[in-house]
């Protein structure tokens, strides 16, 4: 397979390993990645030496694999891991990106004796069916990716979730690299700065929006020297530059719904955060957007019934948009009566919707200047926003 740089964590992980990747390829290099989840469609998760991985070998590795298992239970996500796998090692490649599925420790990614190196991004309260409830035990669960010996780079934590992380480090012997503390990545005059030890580098702005991105690219870039100390600087800044990852503060520029907002004059971008971490990440992007023109904010959430949709939806309250709630094609999606009542809990006046086009169509037709448009709340929903075109399937 080659080297595996594996990378865990809440918040910014897809996001990070989009950086790693386009950091990676700029320099030459051929990668593989193992993401998750899909979007539109399931050959999202797995890119082979950069291209995501074709139908005919896709359908040849399932059949190769389901052989393999022989009818033995497996989950969904198991089987995927184990055909990513598979189709790695049927091409060569200079790095392999890893993208821990749920939690970290008992994950079906989580296989590898030595990585070359373990990246956890922000820890956060998530999946707290599963990983929680206390934060200590989520981030000891994303800690379950460190490796004797293998190099560890850290995003900036909650103390409590640091301190755990550290401990794990210092048990097993991985020398670890804390944002904060060991480096830092920090915006300046519009440029991303990455202190580190001994250099200062000073890169282009990263490709995605928002200002949590500085520190996504920043980890992305300390991992990447923690793999090659000696890598090529230009390839980083062309990779910060140049990466993509969908449904992340996108900017929707085809499909129905853009040409809906483009004939009012709006604006609208697509994020699938839904946790609490997420909301104040994107709360204050959309801050940022309406401060350069003044321009008023229209929110579009759809959320699964199972998360924290107070928690997620509190940090819009200061900026007091237009908020519309939805429903979406999924038995576990929240209903948008119950999401209307959980914004109004944190002090947001909401409107129900029957589904986002109808959502959308209310916000464009307010009084006032054409609004900026943010649909979120969750990657299911987004999915279902991008699948609406063949022009918005990620590639």
């Amino acid at each position: 397979m080659g080297p595996v740089i594996h990378v865990a964590g809440t918040n910014g992980k897809g996001s990070t390993c989009a950086y790693l990747r386009a950091t990676a390829e700029a320099a030459g290099l051929k990668v593989h990645a193992l993401t998750s989840p899909h979007l539109v469609r399931f050959a999202e998760r797995i890119r082979i030496a950069g291209a995501l991985i074709g139908d005919d070998e896709l359908a040849a590795r399932i059949d190769e694999v389901e052989a393999a298992n022989a009818g033995a239970p497996i989950s969904f996500f198991e089987i995927t891991t184990a055909l990513a796998f598979h189709a790695f090692a049927m091409t060569p490649a200079d790095l392999c990106i890893v993208e821990v599925g749920l939690g970290g420790r008992f994950d079906a990614t989580n296989v590898f004796a030595r990585p070359a190196v373990s990246v956890i991004t922000p820890v956060d309260y998530d999946h707290l069916e599963m990983l929680g409830p206390e934060l200590s035990k989520i981030a000891w669960e994303k800690a379950g990716i460190i490796k004797a010996g293998a190099p560890v780079v850290c995003a900036a934590q909650d103390e409590e979730a640091r301190a755990v992380i550290e401990a794990e480090a210092r048990s097993v012997g991985a020398p670890l690299e804390m944002m904060g503390t060991d480096f830092d990545a920090f915006e300046e005059a519009g440029r991303l700065r990455l202190q580190l030890p001994q250099r200062l580098l000073d890169l282009p702005a990263p490709a995605l929006f928002g200002a949590h991105q500085f520190a996504n690219a920043g980890l992305a870039a300390a991992a990447i020297l923690a793999f090659d100390p000696g890598f090529d600087e230009g390839a980083i800044g062309e990779g910060v530059a140049r990466a993509r990852w969908p449904a992340r503060f996108q900017r929707l520029a085809a499909g129905p719904l853009a040409a809906r907002a483009c004939a009012r004059g709006a604006e609208i971008w697509l994020d699938g955060g839904h946790n609490p971490h997420a909301g104040r990440a994107l709360a204050a992007a959309c801050a940022a957007l309406t401060a350069r023109d003044g321009r008023p904010l229209a929110v579009i959430v759809g959320m699964l019934a199972r998360k924290d949709a107070a928690g997620f939806l509190a940090p819009f309250a200061p900026l007091a948009p237009r908020l519309f709630t939805t429903a979406f094609d999924s038995a576990s999606a929240m209903s948008a009566q119950a999401l209307a009542a959980a914004a109004r809990s944190v002090g947001l006046e909401a409107a129900p919707a029957a589904g986002v086009e109808a959502a959308l169509d209310a916000a464009l037709a307010a009084p006032g200047p054409a609004p900026h448009v943010l649909v979120c709340g969750s990657l299911h929903f987004a999915g279902d926003v991008l699948a609406l075109s063949p022009a918005t399937w990620p590639t």
